[in-house]
Order: structure tokens, then C-alpha cells, then sequence
């Protein structure tokens, strides 16, 4: 038994060497536990900038597609200004040279069109007797003034002026008093 004790006492023990194996398991479950931290940062990352970015997209191309419209929009109406021009022209001289049923026809007809312009965002810009305006008013020429009040105003509309969903798309051509 006593050659037993020796033999016993003779091995190496077997605790120190798996307390270091455990301690370098820890080290790399650690290290591995580190990098899979590390590699889960990266992508979360990765993940949250294509996100942005595509939230980003999103929003521009429904911005872009809203304008798109909008300018085409403009455009025909811009289009059809010359219409209503030759409209008010019409009644202007079918009043004058008297045909009644051609006169209430044409003026259904007329507005008509203008109510559904209107309806779409069109409105006619105001000009008599207003301060002249370079943001709404082009000035084609200047006249005396009648009297002081009239002086800087807008005594006549040589074209009508419009504005779509507030934003000007034709100036009003007026004269202005000096």
C-alpha cells in the first residue's frame, strides 16, 4: 500500500493541467465570444446604413415622382392659357356684335373650363390698382399717373397673369402708372 501512496504521489497531478485547459477554453470561448461581438456590430451596422440609405431612396423617388407630376401639370396648363385667352376674347366681342344664344353658349363653355382650372389648383393673378409686383407683374410700359394715388399701381392688364397651386407660371403683362 505504501508503493501505492508513492506512485500516487509520484504522478503529476492532473488539476493543475485542467485548470489550465479550462483556462485557455475561457480564453478562447472569450476570444471567440469577442469576435462573434465584434462581426454582430459589423453587420447590425451594415444593416442599419442600407437601411437608411434605402429609407433615403424611398423618400426621394416619391419626392421626385410628386414634382414630376406637378411640372407636368404646369405644363398643360401653361398650355391651355392661350385657350382661355381666346375664350375671353370671343365673349368680348360676341357681346359687342350681339348674338345672344352664341354669347350664353360660349360663356357656359368658358366657364365651365375656367371652374375645372380652378379646380386643379389655377388661379388668375389680380392686378388692378395693386402695387406693382416683379414677383406676379411684367411691366410693359409706363404711363403717367392719373393722379398720386395711381402712382407705382397697375392702371391696365395687357395679359392676365396666373398662378398654379401658388406658384406663378404666367407674369401678368400690366402698365404701370408713373
Amino acid at each position: 500500500m505504501e508503493e501505492e501512496k508513492k506512485d500516487i504521489e509520484n504522478q503529476p497531478s492532473e488539476e493543475p493541467q485542467s485548470s489550465g485547459r479550462r483556462h485557455k477554453d475561457r480564453r478562447a470561448r472569450s476570444k471567440a465570444l469577442e469576435e462573434a461581438k465584434a462581426k454582430y456590430a459589423e453587420l447590425n451596422d451594415t444593416y442599419l446604413r442600407l437601411y437608411s440609405e434605402f429609407d433615403n431612396y424611398r423618400k426621394r423617388t416619391a419626392k421626385e415622382k410628386l414634382e414630376l407630376s406637378a411640372t407636368a401639370s404646369a405644363a398643360v396648363m401653361r398650355d391651355l392659357l392661350p385657350v382661355l385667352d381666346d375664350f375671353e376674347r370671343a365673349l368680348q366681342n360676341m357681346e359687342k356684335n350681339g348674338n345672344e344664344a352664341d354669347l350664353q353658349g360660349v360663356t357656359l363653355i368658358y366657364n365651365k373650363l375656367k371652374t375645372t382650372l380652378q379646380k386643379k389648383g389655377l388661379e388668375e393673378i389680380v392686378a388692378i390698382d395693386c402695387d406693382f409686383n416683379t414677383d406676379e407683374h411684367e411691366a410693359l410700359t409706363m404711363v403717367p399717373a392719373p393722379d398720386e394715388s395711381k402712382k407705382g399701381k397697375v392702371i391696365d392688364v395687357v395679359q392676365k397673369g396666373y398662378k398654379l397651386n401658388g406658384t406663378v407660371i404666367r407674369f401678368a403683362r400690366v402698365v404701370v402708372g408713373n
